[in-house]
């Protein structure tokens, strides 16, 4: 009666250990599932702002981009009203001798515009500059962003598989100690 009592205490023993090493099996899977579907969502709400950031980026790009169309059309515009002026003054002058004694104000209307000229030139080219400056920039920006997104979803891709695989890995073990109870 003692061995018999010896072998079943050994068998409900082993039995317990068994039971208490797939408990644990279970806990550490379930809190290490637990920890990925966090890491996931965290992910998937960093996505969601990189996706509003780029949107609100590509918004204030066109509208950029349109502000710079406009200024430039006007600039050159004004550019070529005042070259025109220019030629006009110049060939006005030049071809009518009896404006000798205007020949003083006529060169210093021509030195103003000139002048002005110059200055539309200037603005020109720093708005060219400008825009130039800012595709760059946005556009290292948006590959940037393009990069991280591809990262973090596929982050999320392998987190949620081996999260997936935890939960089974659960569902299992949670069967064997059925079975073993």
């Amino acid at each position: 009666c003692d061995k018999e009592m010896k072998e079943t205490n050994e068998k409900k023993a082993d039995k317990t250990e068994r039971i208490e090493k797939a408990t644990t099996k279970i806990e550490q899977a379930v809190a290490k599932s637990a920890k990925l579907k966090e890491q996931v969502a965290a992910l998937q709400a960093e996505l969601a702002a990189l996706t509003k950031s780029q949107a609100e980026m590509d918004k204030m790009r066109a509208e950029q981009k349109e502000s710079f169309v406009a200024e430039k059309a006007e600039l050159e515009k004004g550019l070529e009203g005042l070259k025109l002026a220019l030629q006009v003054l110049r060939e006005y002058y030049a071809t009518d001798a009896s404006h000798g004694q205007a020949k003083g104000s006529a060169s210093g209307i021509i030195a103003l515009i000139e002048v002005c000229e110059s200055d539309f030139s200037k603005s020109l080219a720093e708005i060219k500059a400008a825009e130039e400056a800012a595709v760059a920039e946005y556009e290292e920006m948006t590959k940037t962003n393009e990069i991280e997104k591809v990262s973090k979803e596929q982050d999320v891709k392998y987190r949620v598989k081996e999260s997936k695989e935890l939960d089974k890995t659960v569902a299992e073990l949670t069967a064997d100690r059925s079975g073993e109870q």
